[in-house]
């Protein structure tokens, strides 16, 4: 989907001289991840041949081709590949977040669309993964499956383990995205609690051949993590999963049947995940379409041909998000009043993920990890000229918010008190969403349809 840049102007980037340069930028970004843009530029069909980053298939050698698209990119991605292989293609099912999508007319006879909640999932996911599961129970060494994996996968593709309840799943989902348990934790506990995540949708699918193609959301690119892996080899074990719980002491917390299921599985009584060299893989193969990387190049680009000096950061964005806030408001304000590392016009480009970790007596507000980020810069940017903090969920979906993430400048903490606004009691309440509502400062893109992780943009003007 393609976002306009004027959609991305707030009230603080219309003021500001260069808030348009700004919006371009944003949206290049953006652009550059489009599922639909990404599969044109890597996948290319010539005859019955269909090349990926030198690899070839030869599609004469399959009788059955199937595509599944999981994720929040899934639409998008399976009409892309859909349209490639569409003269050979035998079925498609395709699992996304949310009921307002539609399939192409062109599809609507060969595909199948299902709806699931994320983060935490439900019965909609569940039954959509186990409808799939059985239309593709009886697949032949000269099948085809590709799969199509996107952000959000992890929750969206749901088959519970034998004695895991989809309640059992859902409260230790909650738990888990409360106690500030990054991604690759998080992944490692649903891994053993389901019967398709860490590799073993790749052994369902044999003896077929599956194809895997990824846009990541999950830094690093790990592609055992990414939508939790369910066609490559995983490589933690149920002792991993009990070590997570363990760090952030929820074995009091977390349902008894899932405490139950990883001690039996530490045990020897239950059998591991596919493991790297286990014959299940023989006939798959994973590929990286595009990630976090692309989205910052990208943006960069834009930068340079907007006029500003440009740069990333070395390292992801990592880390409870209230301190990554503080840390790029300090990089901001030393860049704004020192030229350090950039002098005037520039922008600082960074990308990652961070957490937010909820306390567990209070209710909190409405935000997310991006919000967060940008409502802690503010009492460090209060005063700055000509700069703006402003951060970016690539999906489009802040936490469980309709924004992307919010623009912070050195007039936003000002504004706040003019409104009667106290920044540092928002924060403390994990209610950025209602604050940046207030400064109009919210970035409302809608969902982009894609998923690379987040962005951050430091600029001064």
């Amino acid at each position: 989907m393609k976002i306009p840049p004027n959609s991305l102007l707030t009230r603080s980037l219309r003021d500001t001289p260069a808030g348009e340069k700004a919006a371009r930028i944003l949206a290049a970004a953006l652009a550059a991840v489009d599922p639909s843009r990404v599969i044109q530029e890597v996948l290319v069909r010539e005859g019955n041949r269909l090349i990926l980053q030198g690899e070839v298939l030869n599609l004469e050698n399959y009788q059955r081709i199937y595509l599944v698209g999981i994720g929040k990119a899934a639409l998008s991605m399976s009409v892309s590949v859909g349209d490639l292989v569409s003269d050979r293609l035998t079925s498609g099912y395709i699992l996304t977040k949310g009921s307002k999508q539609q399939l192409p007319e062109r599809f609507q006879k060969r595909m199948v669309l299902f709806a699931g909640r994320h983060p935490i999932p439900d019965e909609g996911g569940r039954r959509a993964t186990a409808v799939i599961l059985s239309q593709l129970s009886s697949l032949n060494d000269d099948d085809l499956v590709i799969v199509l994996i996107s952000g959000g996968s992890s929750a969206l593709f749901t088959c519970p383990s034998e004695g895991i309840s989809l309640s059992d799943l859902q409260k230790t989902n909650q738990i888990l995205l409360a106690c500030g348990a990054d991604v690759r934790e998080t992944n490692i506990i649903r891994k053993h609690l389901s019967q398709v995540k860490g590799g073993q949708l790749a052994k369902f699918l044999q003896p077929a051949h599956t194809l895997t193609l990824i846009l990541s959301d999950v830094i690093g690119n790990p592609i055992d993590m990414i939508g939790s892996g369910p066609t490559a080899p995983n490589p933690s074990a149920y002792a991993d999963a009990l070590t997570v719980i363990d760090k952030y002491r929820l074995g009091e917390k977390i349902p008894e049947a899932v405490i139950r299921r990883l001690n039996s599985g530490l045990r020897g009584g239950l059998p591991e995940t596919p493991k790297a060299g286990d014959p299940c893989f023989k006939n798959v193969s994973c590929r990286i379409l595009a990630s976090n990387r692309n989205a910052l190049q990208a943006a960069s680009e834009q930068a340079a041909a907007e006029g500003f000096n440009t740069d990333s950061l070395p390292l992801p964005l990592t880390g409870e998000a209230s301190t990554v806030g503080r840390d790029l408001a300090q990089r901001l304000a030393k860049m704004a009043r020192c030229g350090e590392p950039l002098n005037r016009p520039a922008c600082l480009l960074a990308g990652g993920e961070t957490i937010v970790t909820l306390p567990p007596s209070s209710e909190p507000g409405l935000g997310g990890r991006n919000l967060e980020i940008a409502l802690s810069s503010l009492p460090l940017l209060d005063g700055l000229e000509n700069s703006a903090l402003i951060t970016l969920a690539t999906d489009g979906e802040d936490g469980v918010t309709d924004a992307a993430g919010a623009v912070a400048t050195g007039e936003s903490y000002r504004r706040c008190q003019q409104l009667g606004l106290d920044p540092e009691d928002y924060l403390a309440r994990h209610d950025s969403y209602r604050l940046f509502q207030a400064l109009d400062d919210l970035l409302l893109t809608g969902s982009t349809g894609t998923n690379v992780n987040d962005l951050c943009f430091l600029f001064t003007f």
